[in-house]
């Protein structure tokens, strides 16, 4: 390799000053990546103006009150992010050399899957104590858009995206229906569906993977829900269910953890519960690292009882 093509971008430090440009073409504002890099101020606005020394070309531009790349910026930021991999992708094999006594797990799950995948990591974190492991919980649709962007290392969806994904089944995740325990229905057997369609049904926002499962079931059957309400989260569903406002469909994990199951009945509904399931998945063409394999071997053998100790936990 001819270092001397490149050697202008060696010196003073450019790999710090890479990471606070990249922030800054992220966030648009200099005070907002300073404050995402823990950096003054100062120190953030140096940085660039070192690097624009060393382009030889203006980065930014302000209009307003946020800063834009220029044209050079744009492209600066493409090679960022070719770099930035370059070297993560270095990191995770010399993890594979270290037998995974280093390298970085990023985990992004669903919003049902924190209730188990927390558990996991430790379990995970135990065997391999060097790995460095982050987690972010988000709705199926913020979800799809870091799987988009190919922002984490690994995805756990309870209805994967179909299109370029590599998909890997992980557990059973049961889909049932939940209500107060002091609902008219609460206790009896073998409900009718389209008994149940007629009831007041609390949703999940359009999007969810929650929702399009419940929405897939009715429409199997002919049926609408009912909606009488429309919550973001499991949680609020919950609450919504506990103050009698509806029944809803949600999955078995959800119940328990943070609510006292006695003040929640599981409906004994015709169908269910829906044999439905928790997937790792990545972009069809993603180099997976080694910790990332790891993790998906670590549940695929080892998980089974941590699987069951939660299933007693929310029983």
């Amino acid at each position: 390799m001819n270092v001397s093509r490149i050697r202008r971008y060696l010196r003073n430090g450019t790999a710090t000053q890479l990471m606070v440009f990249d922030a800054i073409a992220r966030v648009g504002s200099f005070t907002r990546a300073a404050e995402e890099l823990h950096m003054a101020q100062p120190t953030v606005s140096a940085h660039v103006k070192k690097l624009g020394e060393s382009v030889g070309l203006p980065l930014f531009e302000q209009i307003g009150k946020r800063v834009y790349p220029t044209e050079a910026g744009r492209r600066l930021q493409a090679t960022c992010r070719e770099v930035f991999d370059a070297f993560a992708r270095l990191e995770e094999s010399l993890g594979e050399l270290r037998g995974l006594r280093g390298g970085r797990l990023q985990l992004a799950v669903s919003t049902t899957g924190k209730y188990f995948a927390p558990r996991l990591l430790a379990a995970f974190h135990q065997r391999h104590p060097g790995i460095e492991i982050s987690l972010h919980i988000h709705n199926r649709r913020a979800l799809l858009e870091r799987f988009a962007a190919n922002e984490d290392d690994l995805y756990v969806f309870a209805n994967p995206p179909q299109d370029d994904a590599v998909i890997q089944r992980i557990r059973s995740n049961p889909m049932v229906v939940f209500a107060h325990a002091d609902h008219p229905l609460a206790g009896h057997a073998r409900i009718p569906f389209e008994r149940l369609a007629r009831e007041p049904f609390l949703a999940r926002e359009h999007g969810s993977g929650t929702r399009m499962i419940a929405e897939r079931e009715f429409a199997r059957r002919g049926l609408a829900p009912d909606v009488r309400m429309e919550l973001s989260t499991n949680e609020a569903i919950k609450q919504a269910i506990l103050a009698g406002l509806g029944i809803s469909i949600l999955s078995r994990h959800t119940l328990g953890l943070d609510v006292d199951p006695r003040r929640l009945a599981i409906l004994d509904v015709e169908g269910f519960p829906l044999e439905c399931g928790w997937y790792f998945a990545y972009p069809v063409g993603k180099q997976v690292g080694a910790p990332a394999r790891a993790f998906m071997e670590f549940v695929r053998v080892d998980s089974g009882a941590l699987f069951v100790e939660q299933a007693a936990d929310t029983a």
